[in-house]
């Protein structure tokens, strides 16, 4: 018991100090297309080392935790399918359709198609929509979304990233 103790006040002091250069440590190491953000990454393998027993004692913890960070992005990007579509155009696109609903927008699109993405909206995450709807739709700036929820605007950046993926995956059908 003493053991697994010194091993997670170890890592827990390890977490705290270095968390910012783990962070960075991933993200040096993504694809920036892949599906999930370095501290989402760090969080997650941060979680499976402290809830695993330990049956020994961690020597180098520095060398265990960027190990165990260096497994976990080899499994994200083998588990990472290969996507066809082109970012620049998709984003495009869905600038067209933000417009749709202002009414400006030089495509018409089926009503049918329309219902598609309303319903895809909806089905999202709360967070993932509610990024969708103030920034494309209602027309704040990440800034100004970051002042009112003390939610760091990178991190909304990633979300209506990972939004936008998850959107395009339902309308792909």
């Amino acid at each position: 018991m003493e053991l697994e103790n010194n091993n997670q006040k170890q890592l827990a002091d390890f977490f705290a100090d270095e968390y910012i250069a783990l962070k960075r440590y991933v993200t040096s190491r993504i694809d920036t297309s892949v599906d999930s953000d370095a501290e989402d990454i760090v969080q997650d393998v941060a979680l499976k080392l402290f809830s695993r027993k330990n049956t020994s004692p961690i020597d180098n913890i520095a060398g265990f935790v960027y190990r165990s960070l260096k497994n976990r992005i080899v499994d994200i990007m083998r588990s990472k399918k290969v996507s066809v579509h082109d970012e620049p155009q998709l984003e495009d696109l869905w600038m067209d359709f933000a417009e749709l609903f202002y009414g400006n927008s030089a495509y018409d699109y089926s009503e049918q198609l329309i219902k598609k993405l309303q319903d895809a909206i909806r089905q999202l995450k709360p967070m993932y929509r509610d990024i969708i709807i103030a920034v494309d739709f209602e027309g704040y700036t990440y800034r100004e979304i970051s002042e009112r929820t003390g939610i760091p605007a990178g991190t909304l950046m990633s979300q209506r990233h990972r939004a936008l993926s998850l959107l395009f995956k339902k309308l792909e059908l």
